[in-house]
């Protein structure tokens, strides 16, 4: 089996700081041993859809959950949202939405699309990883995903 089969939580962040923070309060509390980083919405996809330079994935094997920034490059996540929640083969993958926006149309937006949580990004050091924390420990521990087809 191919590593990338394997991934338990898709990160899509372009912010450095942002995404190893995410991934280390994440391995740190033992919640994703299996996690990918993307960084634009176009890899995001095609990680997904197992096409372009992940082609040789699975598609069978689907992340328990994808943790999306919403202002992203090539693609923003409001449009891999969009794409996600409109295929049957991603359709019940769990999308949480991560951003600093705390804007009312981009929250609107996001659930008419799909999403399954919205999360504002705390600027506190401490409160962004228990942030991530509490996010990890409900979705890839406490949430009972689909069954997929």
């Amino acid at each position: 089996m191919n590593e990338l089969d394997t991934v338990q939580v898709l990160l899509v962040e372009d912010n450095p700081q942002d995404a190893e923070l995410t991934m280390r309060t994440l391995k740190k509390r033992n919640l994703a041993n299996h996690l990918h980083l993307v960084e634009d919405g176009a890899d995001a996809l095609d990680f997904m859809f197992a096409q372009g330079k992940y082609s040789e994935r699975n598609p069978a094997h689907m992340p328990k959950a994808v943790l999306l920034d919403l202002k992203l490059p090539k693609l923003n996540g409001l449009e891999v949202l969009r794409a996600l929640k409109a295929d049957p083969r991603t359709s019940s993958v769990p999308v949480i939405i991560i951003t600093s926006s705390a804007q009312d149309p981009d929250i609107e937006t996001a659930y008419k699309l799909g999403a399954n949580s919205y999360v504002v990004k705390p600027v506190n050091f401490d409160a962004f990883s228990e942030a991530m924390s509490t996010v990890g420990f409900y979705w890839l521990l406490i949430n009972q995903p689909a069954t997929p087809r």
